[in-house]
């Protein structure tokens, strides 16, 4: 493990793993640059000596004056922690397009250009790191979870040509692939799958597995969001990090299932899963 210090840039610090992983990076004595849009929420970060910003991943302006802060301030970023992202569950049919838009800008087009922004900067150092949070979503498939598992797939495609691309320079592209984190993600996605479906052709089925994803994120299931942190740690400060961290609750076996088993069976296994009728 490196202990250098490095100039760091994360997203979505405003609760939840990024908040986690923004404080323990800075409790290891690195330079970190918390970004989120609700400011006020990063407030207890500033104890840990983590410098605060407001940066909306959707606006372009936002991030370019975001990356410009961080370098008139160090004149480096050594890392960049892609963890913004918001996800929500609703049959293909039911979501608007314009909800899908968003999804997608959040997820990908927000990741790509704030990669896009740092990329020149560590090509002129010769070194970097860029972390990707991407999920288990972006290797297997929920039914409802379309517009999510597009953004997430979408991530895992994008981070793939980055590392290769990047190779040359000394620039490591990580993927970070939670299985089950217990964290509000589930809570919120469950209540958006069973508004958008009330009085819709998927209401019973929709409702059951809104259910189900309720209680797997109210109850004790899935893992803790310190694995997340532990794993976005080892990812900054590992000499050779791995192309990839798949950490959680059932990362390994779903996809294992989703890679080995014909389509059909998966289908059919996932309709249960979910308590959708056959």
């Amino acid at each position: 493990m490196e202990q250098t210090k490095k100039v760091i840039l994360i997203t979505g610090a405003s609760s939840g793993i990024g908040f986690d992983s923004a404080q323990e990076l800075a409790r290891q004595g690195h330079k970190v640059y918390a970004a989120a849009r609700r400011t006020e929420l990063m407030e207890p970060l500033k104890h840990n000596g983590v410098v605060t910003m407001r940066m909306d991943v959707t606006n372009s302006q936002s991030m370019a004056d975001g990356v410009k802060a961080v370098l008139d301030a160090e004149g480096r970023i050594d890392v960049l922690v892609n963890n913004a992202g918001y996800g929500y569950f609703g049959a293909v049919e039911n979501d608007t397009m314009e909800e899908a838009r968003r999804q997608v800008e959040v997820n990908v087009f927000g990741l790509a250009e704030l990669c896009k922004l740092v990329l020149p900067v560590m090509r002129k150092q010769g070194s970097g790191r860029i972390i990707n949070t991407s999920s288990i979503a972006g290797k297997t498939v929920l039914p409802f979870g379309a517009w999510y598992h597009v953004s997430k797939y979408s991530v895992e495609a994008l981070s793939d040509a980055l590392r290769m691309e990047m190779k040359p320079f000394g620039v490591d592209v990580v993927l970070i692939e939670p299985g089950g984190i217990k964290t509000d993600w589930g809570i919120i996605a469950a209540k958006h799958l069973a508004e958008s479906s009330k009085g819709t052709a998927y209401e019973e089925d929709a409702l059951r597995e809104a259910k189900l994803i309720h209680k797997g994120y109210s109850g004790n299931y899935l893992s803790a969001p310190k694995v997340v942190t532990r794993a976005i740690s080892r990812a900054v400060n590992s000499q050779r990090p791995r192309a990839r961290y798949r950490i959680g609750s059932g990362a390994f076996i779903m996809v294992f299932l989703h890679t080995v088993l014909p389509t059909r069976w998966w289908d059919g296994m996932m309709r249960r899963f979910v308590r959708i009728k056959i």
